[in-house]
């Protein structure tokens, strides 16, 4: 383990036609490459390969080039289409051979499962010679663990609970064992309130002076953009001082648009804050359909601030539940200001909540005119002296417009509960 261009740097190789055709998702990928990280080991690539020797020769002769640490998944296991072990066998020039301890282990799980064991079971004991085994304290078919070219290559079952009590029993003590320890932590920031390219232009002078071992990752979603501040370093204390030294600054620069850290969900925001004011809320939904109050009781303990909620889809509903004036609806239609704003001051009224929201608007994909494209959102937010109403455009798409309305719409009353 001695090439320094090599240590502490990681390569996954996902091994599946399963995974390629895009029948099953690649978690054990994601998992993974999360759990390298906070271990301090660099992941640099993730590939996906066919059940193909061939394919796993060529992946592994390129990752063993750059990577101190190479992990592949999948095709381990007694049927026919798993070919990890023999792909194995003459990638390492080497023979499979007949392992007691792990045939012991496979005898003890079926006896314990209550389970036959048969001829085709016995085979996950036929291991490549140059391996060391690594065993699977809840699976039948062990991890293998080679050396070459100063790499370790570790082969994992692709079932996502043995992968992932191999790595964390027996692969990532190893890993650690054998690189200098690096630290590796992370800070993320929530944001609210404006898009990905209007953020950055607001935070470059900040980013642009970011140390060198501090790195920013914009994550856009429909209505928040994430921050993810994250840093290497040696020394875990000085990395940590860094991290909320940066943070700091940056929450100077844009106090209002951020409002939490670590993932934290802007409706668990909006219940505290209602919590510490001792305010009710309720919503009147058009184009959103109920998705914002879905949003706050998807919170638990959202009974405490949140009434109930109005699903307005008709014009009828809009006039008899929320008493929106039907002259309103005629002249500016149900899509516009005016009745927005009613819709609001109606369920707060009818709810007797200290706020409320409404929505209404053109989720799409058809609806829309030239006057009002899809996508055409009004948001309203009535309080105890005010109703106030924006109207947003934003785009095509019906599922992310009905995201985007719902949680700008949080955001909204987010900025005046933080007046």
């Amino acid at each position: 383990m001695q090439n320094k261009d090599k240590t502490g740097k990681a390569e996954i190789i996902s091994i599946g036609d399963e995974l390629l055709i895009g029948q099953v998702v690649n978690t054990n990928a994601s998992w993974m490459a999360e759990h390298l990280s906070d271990s301090g080991i660099y992941l640099q690539r993730i590939i996906t390969i066919a059940d193909e020797p061939d394919a796993l020769s060529d992946a592994l002769s390129d990752a063993i080039s750059r990577a101190q640490f190479v992990l592949l998944t999948g095709g381990l296991g007694p049927t026919a289409d798993d070919v990890t072990k023999p792909a194995l066998c003459s990638f390492f020039d080497t023979r499979l051979v007949f392992h007691e301890p792990t045939l012991k282990h496979v005898e003890s799980l079926f006896k314990l499962r209550n389970f036959p064991l048969t001829d085709r079971n016995r085979q996950q004991a036929w291991l490549p010679e140059a391996c060391t085994p690594l065993t699977n304290s809840v699976g039948t078919a062990p991890g293998m663990w080679f050396e070459k070219e100063n790499s370790v290559i570790v082969s994992l079952p692709g079932v996502p609970f043995e992968m992932k009590t191999l790595m964390e029993e027996e692969v990532l003590p190893r890993f650690k064992a054998l690189f200098s320890e690096m630290h590796y932590l992370r800070k993320t920031i929530m944001t609210s309130g404006v898009g990905e390219s209007f953020l950055a232009d607001q935070i470059k002078d900040w980013e642009n002076a970011l140390p060198n071992f501090l790195k920013l990752a914009y994550l856009p979603q429909p209505g928040i953009v994430r921050l993810r501040l994250s840093g290497r370093h040696t020394d875990q204390k000085f990395l940590q001082k860094s991290l909320k030294t940066e943070t700091e600054k940056l929450y100077k620069l844009i106090p209002n648009l951020i409002y939490g850290y670590d993932d934290e969900l802007l409706e668990q925001v909006i219940g505290r804050l209602l919590i510490e004011k001792k305010a009710s809320l309720s919503t009147a939904e058009s184009c959103t359909g109920g998705y914002i109050a879905h949003l706050i009781t998807s919170i638990a303990g959202s009974s405490a601030y949140f009434k109930g909620s109005v699903v307005a889809y008709e014009n009828q509903v809009k006039e008899n539940q929320l008493e929106v004036s039907a002259t309103s609806l005629e002249k500016h239609g149900a899509v516009s200001r005016e009745v927005v704003e009613q819709m609001a001051a109606g369920v707060r009224q009818k709810l007797n909540t200290t706020y409320a929201l409404a929505t209404s608007g053109i989720a799409g994909p058809d609806g829309g005119t030239a006057e009002k494209p899809v996508g055409t959102i009004w948001i309203a937010l009535a309080g105890p002296d005010f109703v106030k109403s924006k109207l947003f455009h934003f785009g095509e798409h019906r599922g992310r417009n009905i995201r985007r309305s719902a949680l700008t719409a949080l955001e909204i009353l987010r900025q005046e509960l933080i007046k």
